[in-house]
C-alpha cells in the first residue's frame, strides 16, 4: 500500500472539506423535491458554495497555482504552467433529483499533462485517486482495471447528449452496436464516477462525446494508473480539450474503439453529429 502523496493529501483535504456542507446540502435538496418552487436554485448556490471552500482551500496549499472551473471559469495563477481543474458537483442532474450519485472532481495540470487526479463521492465515502507513476488507489485500497478481454462480458457506461448538445446522431449509432455486442451498458450521470469505475474495474471502458475538461480531468490519470488506457474515441490524445473520450482496458482498447469508429462511418456521420 503506498502513502498518499503530499500533492493527493492537499486535494483530499480540500475535497472533505467541502464535501461536509455538501451532504447537509443534498439532504435538503431532497426536502426540497416535493416543494412547489423546487430545487434549482438551491442546487446553483450549493455548487458555487462547494467550488469556493475547494478554490479557498487549495489556493492556500499551493498559492501559485491558476484555475479551471465549471463555475468560476479561468482564474490565472503566479504559475503559468500549474493549474487545478475543478467540477465541484460532478452529477449535478443526479444531486437536483436527490440521487446519491456526484462528486468531487479536482485534476492537476502541470505543463499541459493532467498529472494528479482525486474524484471523491462523498455520501459513500470513496476516494479515488491518483499520481502519476504513484498508482491509482480507492481510499487506500490498490485500484487495477478489468481484466475481462471480450466485448460480449464487458459493461460499459456512457452519457447521453441532451438539450443541443453535440453529438446526438454519432451517439445513437454507437449506442446500438455496442448494446448489440456488449453485456450492458449503464448510464448514471457522472463522468468523474464512471471514469473512477473504469479504474476500480466496476465497468469494462466508459465513453462520451461533448465533455468538457472539468467532467474528466479528475478521472483521467485515475484510470491510467490503474493500467488502462484514455483518448478520444477516433485515438487522438488530446481528450481533455476535444470532443470526446474512451477509456478502457488495454485488452479492450481497441477492439471498443473500433468499434464505435465503425459504427459512426457505418451511418456517415461524424463524432460532432
Amino acid at each position: 500500500m503506498s502513502l498518499p502523496t503530499p500533492l493527493i493529501n492537499v486535494m483530499d483535504a480540500a475535497a472533505r472539506k467541502a464535501s461536509r456542507r455538501l451532504v447537509r446540502d443534498f439532504g435538503e435538496v431532497e426536502q426540497l423535491q416535493v416543494s412547489r418552487k423546487g430545487p434549482g436554485d438551491f442546487v446553483t448556490e450549493a455548487d458555487r458554495r462547494t467550488e469556493q471552500i475547494l478554490q479557498e482551500e487549495l489556493s492556500k496549499a499551493r498559492p501559485g497555482f491558476g484555475f479551471l472551473m465549471e463555475e468560476g471559469g479561468e482564474v490565472k495563477g503566479e504559475n503559468a504552467d500549474e493549474r487545478w481543474i475543478i467540477d465541484p458537483i460532478d452529477g449535478t442532474t443526479n444531486f437536483l433529483h436527490g440521487i446519491p450519485h456526484f462528486a468531487i472532481s479536482i485534476g492537476v495540470e502541470r505543463d499541459g499533462e493532467l498529472v494528479a487526479g482525486v474524484v471523491y463521492e462523498p455520501i459513500r465515502d470513496e476516494l479515488f485517486w491518483a499520481e502519476r507513476n504513484e498508482g491509482a488507489y480507492l481510499n487506500r485500497r490498490r485500484l487495477r482495471v478489468s481484466e475481462r478481454a471480450t466485448l460480449s462480458d464487458a459493461l460499459l457506461a456512457t452519457g447521453i447528449p441532451f438539450a443541443d448538445r453535440i453529438g446526438k446522431k454519432s451517439f445513437m449509432a454507437m449506442l446500438n452496436v455496442v448494446m448489440e455486442k456488449t453485456a450492458g451498458v449503464r448510464r448514471q450521470g457522472s463522468a468523474a464516477l464512471d471514469l473512477a469505475y473504469v479504474a476500480a474495474g466496476r465497468y469494462e471502458g466508459f465513453w462520451e462525446i461533448g465533455l468538457l475538461p472539468w467532467d474528466i480531468a479528475g478521472g483521467i490519470v485515475i484510470v491510467r494508473e490503474a493500467g488502462g488506457m484514455v483518448s478520444e474515441i477516433d485515438g487522438r490524445p488530446s481528450m481533455l480539450y476535444g470532443n470526446s473520450i474512451i477509456a478502457t482496458n488495454q485488452r479492450l482498447y481497441d477492439p471498443l474503439r473500433k468499434l464505435l469508429m465503425d459504427s459512426i462511418r457505418t451511418e456517415k456521420l461524424k463524432l460532432t453529429e
